[in-house]
């Protein structure tokens, strides 16, 4: 098992290498414009060898340990499927409807794939499920915006995910698979770390968001993790990202217009620092969510009170931001 998650860091951090120098030679660049939190042009893409090496380590697990579950192959599968959308968007751009069409699509795919039949969610949750997902995985996107960020919370609630499944002794596998994707992010963070050198573009924080939002719908159908520990883990990232959202339809904006009104930009801004940020975003999980995250795994019947009690300072933190530039 240790090796597995050693070869996912390692590969990771190597093949993140090699694509940078690939990305320099063929122009493969993020400019930065008037809507951008980073000041000098910066290859992309880098969401390519941290999948890979995702799938290179879960290959490794299954010649040295156990074949995985359907469930997980396929969850992997997809997310593949959306690192070639993404590597495509990157490239030429895709419109919106066909973007959202493709997520929307495979997200259905996922909720069907990993339900069990004995635990399938009805069709109202289920469609529940499928919008959540999408969400995810677009707001991953939107989150992706300063160095370190999107690699971090990653790393940080997927890491914490495994311990708990570990510790709760109900999944091996699935804490693995959460592990693996933590340090394939962990060894994305060696070039992303401020100042980046490489970001991770829509190949990397699209299925980033549909992985951890998948993780999270499989760990609750199948008892190995419940949905509130991610949903508490992910608080962050969720808030700063529905709050923004709400935000700007009240305001009239365009949705999906780019822009840097989230609460991680302003803060960026105020602090001229990303890194000052993301150590914010690291003590949030590990002083603050991370515990109540556990407590909710351990007394099943606060979850709902613990879930609460997690988002209602950074909804108040949300609210005392928005009067940053």
């Amino acid at each position: 098992m240790i090796a597995s998650v050693v070869i996912a860091f390692i590969v990771s951090a190597l093949g993140c290498g090699l694509y940078l120098r690939l990305a320099q030679r063929f122009n493969i660049v993020d400019n930065p414009n008037a809507r951008s939190s980073h000041t000098q042009s910066t290859p992309h893409g880098g969401g390519v060898p941290i999948m890979l090496a995702l799938i290179l380590a879960m290959f490794c697990a299954a010649i040295f340990y156990d074949a995985w579950k359907a469930q997980l192959l396929s969850l992997a599968g997809l997310a593949i499927s959306l690192t070639c959308l993404g590597v495509v968007d990157d490239l030429r751009g895709l419109s919106v409807r066909l973007r959202f069409a493709c997520y929307t699509g495979l997200a259905v795919l996922a909720v069907w794939w990993l339900a069990s039949p004995k635990a399938a969610p009805g069709m109202l949750l289920s469609a529940v499920w499928v919008l959540a997902i999408v969400w995810s995985l677009n707001l991953y996107n939107f989150m992706d915006g300063i160095d370190g960020i999107a690699g971090s919370q990653c790393f940080f609630a997927a890491g914490a995910a495994a311990l708990l499944s570990f510790a709760g002794g109900r999944d091996d596998q699935y804490a693995l698979f959460c592990l693996l994707l933590a340090f394939s992010h962990l060894g994305f963070l060696v070039w992303n770390w401020p100042p980046a050198r490489l970001f991770m573009g829509d190949a990397g924080s699209i299925p980033t968001g549909f992985l951890l939002a998948g993780l999270a719908f499989f760990g609750q159908v199948s008892g190995a993790l419940p949905v509130a520990c991610w949903l508490i883990l992910l608080a962050v990232f969720i808030t700063d990202s529905s709050w923004t959202l709400c935000w700007r339809l009240l305001k009239g904006q365009r949705i999906f217009e780019a822009h840097r009104l989230h609460a991680y930009q302003r803060l960026s801004r105020q602090w001229q620092s990303h890194m000052a940020v993301d150590f914010v975003l690291i003590a949030v999980i590990g002083l603050w969510l991370f515990p109540l995250a556990w407590a909710a795994q351990a007394w099943p019947e606060w979850r709902l009170s613990l879930v609460i009690i997690a988002y209602l300072p950074l909804l108040w933190v949300m609210a005392k931001l928005r009067h940053l530039p």
